[in-house]
């Protein structure tokens, strides 16, 4: 038998393998151990300032860290300008602003790990 440990959607779960020969005959599954608990990264969707969130979302499209600020509270924006910028897998994914306006509040540092849908940034 082998011992892993894998970790799926931030949850760490240990697995273990057991090694033989295959008969071609179904094996039953054991049941899932219970997961541990997986470091949880900063809270990305919390306002820095309660008063000057605007009210228009920036959200993630897809799980990742963050790796570049392009815009900060303050900075008018037109459509599809880039605000966030996001790196998965070795890929560097522009997050932009859905209208034209000001960006209200980055809600996100450099080097966060975020999931899809999570907040950003917003904006007025």
């Amino acid at each position: 038998m082998k011992n892993y440990t894998i970790t799926v959607n931030g949850n760490v779960y240990d697995v273990v393998v057991e090694e033989g020969t295959s008969t071609g005959a179904p094996v039953a599954a054991k049941a899932p151990a219970a997961p541990k608990a997986a470091p949880k990264a900063a809270p990305a969707a919390a306002p820095k300032a309660a008063g000057g969130a605007g009210s228009v979302k920036i959200e993630a499209g897809a799980a990742g860290k963050v790796f570049k600020l392009e815009k900060k509270a303050g900075d008018a924006v037109k459509k599809g300008d880039a605000v966030v910028i996001i790196e998965a897998m070795k890929m560097e994914i522009p997050v932009v602003a859905p209208q034209d306006g000001t960006v209200a509040s980055v809600d996100v540092a450099v080097g966060d790990a975020v999931e899809a849908g999570a907040v950003l940034a917003t904006m007025n």
